[in-house]
């Protein structure tokens, strides 16, 4: 179904969006929004920002067409749409980045993403692609664009697999769409316009916020009941900015990391990195009164403050007045008990694959980031900066490419023999760090944990250079995977490599004709 191209015009947003799923159509429009009050043209799902909530239960279908009625020229119109965290095993062409699994959509034409949500066992996670052995769905993800940087400019929304049986519900008493909370950067130019590291303007909690210096526009609520417990989901649909999250007065129970089942860890706050997701438990313990909820971003240059009510929204106990908190927001907060990651476990035992010691895999790799200043600013992995082939990875090894060296783009392609356990280190403090990676060891740990670490799709390598990010999985996921930094504009500045796992069976892998014919489009197209 193509949907008639529109440009369209939206002053304000609420914080409410019907949600779509397991099957529906996503239409991707241009339209003017001030989430902020500052008003620009943006790219979006479904014409809201953040996008409509796309739901599913488990075991489910997705069947999702997404139709382009992209007309702005100032920014990209052609896209593609990666579901972040959802394991893609036999449809690997459903992925989503651009160049690695497909060809974008081009304005005036649709695609059908068409896809399983079983549960997700076998692998662990790699920043966008999880691997490893454990349980994945259901749980918390997203979606974004998987195109330059065009997720920056608002193609970007909230994806949630519900269990009805979830062992963990008897910790909560409300999990809906109400309970989603979104941290999301933005700009206030659009991202062909920016420089290369660009600074955002404000942070937006589910799809809205404040400036510095800017007007008191509206600030998002989220309201609770005295006594209730509420299973809240933080996504963090960030371009760039990692943020410390809070909830002044309150403490609560961190249920689930990136999709996985963990076990209950009371914090009272979580720093959050480009893409990660938490699931946690609030109880409604307080007194009925209008609370700040902060998000401080860690990022130098931005603005780290909570003058006028920046990086901030409000929980609102029902009774209490329609009113700001009493309290001033930018106030010093002290956190006593904050999120540190190696104290998160899984829910269920999920042993690590391999020998319990540093290089005990059947592949060891060790990746090495560096910054090009010359003759422009590029990203390298292992000196090889990834530049977009012409055609997809994917793409390549169907039209008969067998061997890494032989795949485009040169030097970015990581080929990986199946049922082998793979250990990856990344060290800390490269220019522009922390970069988003997985997790035996976790930055600013020097210990390893071979019994029960974390299990999560995207981690921080770290500021420092004695950090040493690594994480295991096994290939039994044939594929051509994306292991990529999630601040996107390192991406697109080549901070990728590609593995690609049992190339024979991918090689075997018969997508659909409507797959083919978005290379065949778009290499006919302007390339837009």
């Amino acid at each position: 179904m193509i949907l008639s191209a529109a440009f369209i015009f939206l002053s304000t947003l609420t914080t409410t969006y019907a949600a779509i799923g397991p099957s529906g159509v996503l239409p991707i429009v241009n339209a003017h929004i001030a989430p902020d009050g500052f008003q620009r043209s943006s790219v979006l799902a479904g014409g809201t920002f953040p996008g409509p909530l796309i739901q599913a239960n488990k075991g489910d279908t997705f069947s999702i067409n997404v139709v382009d009625n992209l007309t702005d020229n100032t920014m990209v119109k052609s896209t593609s749409i990666h579901w972040h965290g959802i394991f893609q095993e036999g449809t690997n062409w459903e992925d989503g980045p651009a160049f690695v699994t497909q060809c974008p959509i081009i304005p005036g034409h649709s695609f059908l993403y068409n896809f399983k949500a079983p549960n997700q066992t076998g692998r662990m996670a790699i920043l966008v692609v999880p691997y490893g052995t454990l349980t994945l769905v259901p749980g918390t993800y997203w979606y974004h664009s998987h195109l330059s940087a065009q997720y920056c400019d608002g193609l970007r929304g909230p994806l949630v697999i519900y269990d009805p049986n979830d062992p963990q519900k008897y910790l909560y008493d409300v999990d809906d769409e109400s309970t989603i909370i979104t941290l999301s950067d933005w700009y206030h130019n659009p991202s062909s316009q920016l420089p290369t590291f660009p600074v955002f303007n404000s942070t937006l909690i589910n799809g809205l916020g404040r400036y510095a210096g800017g007007p008191l526009s509206k600030l998002a609520v989220i309201s609770v009941v005295e006594g209730k417990r509420y299973r809240f989901r933080l996504i963090s649909i960030s371009c760039d900015p990692n943020w410390i999250f809070s909830i002044e007065g309150h403490q609560f129970q961190i249920i689930e990391v990136d999709g996985v089942a963990h076990q209950p860890l009371t914090v009272d706050s979580i720093q959050i990195f480009a893409g990660q997701r938490y699931s946690f438990v609030l109880t409604a313990n307080q007194k009925v009164d209008n609370y700040w909820i902060k998000a401080a971003p860690q990022l130098p240059g931005a603005n780290q403050g909570f003058v006028n009510a920046t990086n901030s929204a409000i929980l609102r106990y029902a009774g209490a007045p329609v009113a700001d908190p009493t309290t001033d927001p930018s106030a010093t907060s002290n956190s006593t008990l904050p999120l540190v990651e190696t104290a998160l476990h899984p829910l269920v035992y999920t042993p690590v694959p391999g020998q319990p010691h540093p290089g005990g895999a059947d592949k060891v790799l060790n990746l090495q980031i560096t910054l090009n200043l010359t003759p422009n600013f590029t990203f390298a992995i292992n000196n090889a900066t990834f530049v977009p082939p012409t055609a997809p990875v994917l793409l390549q090894i169907l039209s008969g490419v067998q061997s890494a060296q032989d795949l485009l783009p040169k030097g970015s392609v990581i080929e990986l023999p199946p049922n082998q356990v793979i250990e990856i280190s990344i060290p800390g403090g490269s220019a522009g760090a922390p970069h988003n990676f997985h997790v035996i060891r976790s930055a600013g740990n020097s210990t390893y944990n071979f019994v029960n670490p974390v299990i999560r799709d995207v981690v921080s390598t770290g500021l420092d250079p004695t950090d040493l990010t690594t994480f295991r999985f096994v290939t039994d996921n044939a594929g051509p995977w994306f292991l990529h930094c999630h601040i996107d504009w390192h991406l697109d500045i080549g901070l990728a490599v590609v593995l690609a796992e049992n190339i024979p069976q991918i090689a075997e892998e018969k997508p659909p004709a409507a797959w083919d014919s978005l290379c065949q489009l778009y290499n006919t197209s302007a390339k837009n």
